[in-house]
């Protein structure tokens, strides 16, 4: 198999994941890493066994390099990405796809121009819990879906993160942080979505930071921290989605759960690979569980970009896609912006559902 050269961008604490499983896939060989702070990503390569440090605008030099890991702060996505991709390399970047729908844009279409793939996380999709509920569709043991709810409910990030401002400001908010993972998942199960609407709000006007590395700062919220929307897929499902910073003593309701003509299926937590499935039938008392059908049940982080070096192998295309990406992104904001304007929004972009997991593939391996 030939390996295809792989160099991250952004060795900050998510970076460990990534490198730790780029090993594990023997589609990449993981040659250079590199930061802003040259000796974080010096630490990261002697923790990590990665024979190259570099400045970022080193590692875009490189010319042995094919794919960037870009897991910068979401502020320096889409820049980066612009970079990678002028410099002639294909590029996985973390969620989102940019902070903004021009810029998202402008990714997409370079790209294009450059007959270079895009591809964002998240990439928990690939994973058991996901892949077996849509397999569950699938398969018709729930009947026709015909609608969904899904709810990331919480408190905030104040109280144990030990650099909270971001969720707080322009480009963040529980929906841009949270939202991609179940977005994502929503569109792999239902499809793509068509119309949008929502309302949006903030319970406190500034906050108090309890981690101990600030402990007592305030910050000042910027932007709504709690954002309902109702969503009309093209298929035809409806969805609500409760996405929140704002419920502080905690909630049970179920991370997604998808109801159709012959039943309710109950998805895993889609910030996680495996989880519990459950199902239960028009009729029956009680839920069942329905075994994992699918390998990728641990945090496997870096299993897109894997997907993308079989897929520049292949032709295929890759599934965590940038027109995926994008679509979810634009999702995000028509959240907000039916809020702002008081009406429904329609969707620009669409984008087709990642191609289901094939099964009974060797472990760190995605294609025969």
């Amino acid at each position: 198999m030939e390996q295809i050269k792989v160099g991250i961008i952004g060795c900050g604490k998510i970076s460990s994941i990534y490198m730790e499983n780029c090993k594990k896939f023997d589609v990449l060989d993981l040659v250079a890493c590199a930061d802003i702070d040259k000796e974080r990503a010096a630490e990261k390569a002697a923790e990590f066994g990665i024979p190259r440090v570099y400045s970022p605008e080193e590692l875009l030099a490189d010319p042995e390099i094919q794919i960037v890991i870009n897991l910068t702060i979401p502020a320096a996505h889409a820049s980066v990405c612009l970079q990678a991709l002028e410099a002639g390399k294909h590029v996985y970047v973390e969620k989102p796809l940019a902070v903004t729908r021009e810029d998202g844009q402008k990714v997409l279409q370079l790209a294009k121009e450059k007959g270079l793939r895009v591809g964002c996380a998240p990439e928990t999709f690939y994973g058991a819990g996901i892949q077996t509920c849509l397999k569950v569709i699938q398969d018709g043991l729930i009947g026709r879906p015909v609608a969904a709810t899904a709810f990331m409910l919480g408190g905030g990030h104040e109280t144990w993160h030990p650099d909270p401002e971001f969720y707080y400001q322009a480009g963040g908010g529980p929906m841009f942080d949270m939202g991609p993972y179940y977005l994502t998942a929503l569109v792999q199960l239902l499809g793509p979505i068509k119309t949008i609407t929502g309302m949006t709000g903030k319970a406190l006007e500034e906050r108090t930071i309890t981690s101990s590395k600030k402990y007592g700062q305030k910050i000042p919220v910027e932007i709504p921290t709690h954002v309902a929307g109702l969503i009309q897929f093209a298929e035809g499902a409806i969805g609500t989605i409760i996405t929140s910073f704002d419920v502080f003593g905690g909630s049970n309701l179920p991370n997604i759960e998808i109801y159709g003509t012959k039943g309710t299926l109950r998805v895993p937590d889609p910030n996680n690979f495996g989880g519990k499935v459950q199902y239960r039938i028009a009729g029956e008392a009680e839920w069942k569980e329905q075994p994992l059908l699918f390998g990728y049940a641990e945090n496997t982080r870096g299993i897109a970009a894997a997907d993308m070096a079989y897929a520049l192998q292949s032709g295929r295309p890759h599934r965590a896609s940038g027109e995926l990406a994008y679509h979810v992104l634009e999702a995000m904001w028509a959240f907000h912006d039916a809020s702002d304007e008081k009406k429904h929004y329609e969707m620009q972009s669409t984008c087709t559902p990642p191609a289901p997991m094939p099964t009974g593939l060797a472990p760190y391996t995605l294609d025969q």
